[in-house]
């Protein structure tokens, strides 16, 4: 398995990525896509999404991306993120595209699109600039006995 594919199987093995549908389109050293449909229960209004989902999409597709540039045994963790939304998330479905801004040794900064797919309509619903924590794994070794 590779560490990409380690990725994407941690992702979708935690409880919220299952609740949102998640499912990975590309995956790639720093470039993700992440698709998600437009269910029901996660609307405030018929068909249009909430906005606490576009902001975990694009979290998801953000933070993820800043990971796959991360060593082999690395993770990280969202610690600040602003979500900028300009159009209503109808549709089918949600893609969300994320990328990195500036990968660090301990912070990373990482961006996600988000669009709204309707068929042949694609809408461009929100922009979310995310900071991770990175955690390395240790190169010191086993901690003495």
């Amino acid at each position: 398995m590779t560490s990409l594919d380690h990725l994407r199987d941690t992702i979708l093995a935690m409880p919220i990525a299952a609740t949102l549908q998640l499912r990975f389109v590309q995956l790639a050293p720093g470039h993700v896509e992440i698709e998600m449909p437009i269910l029901p229960s996660l609307c405030f209004r018929q068909g249009q999404l909430q906005a606490t989902a576009i902001f975990a999409i694009a979290d998801f597709a953000a933070v993820a991306a800043a990971a796959t540039l991360l060593p082999s045994g690395g993770s990280n963790a969202t610690i600040d993120g602003t979500v900028k939304l300009f159009a209503p998330a109808r549709g089918t479905h949600l893609r969300a595209i994320g990328r990195v801004v500036d990968q660090g040794r301990q912070l990373s900064v990482c961006a996600a699109e988000v669009y709204a797919i309707d068929g042949e309509e694609r809408t461009h619903c929100a922009t979310l600039l995310a900071t991770a924590r990175n955690h390395l794994p240790s190169t010191l070794g086993p901690a003495p006995a």
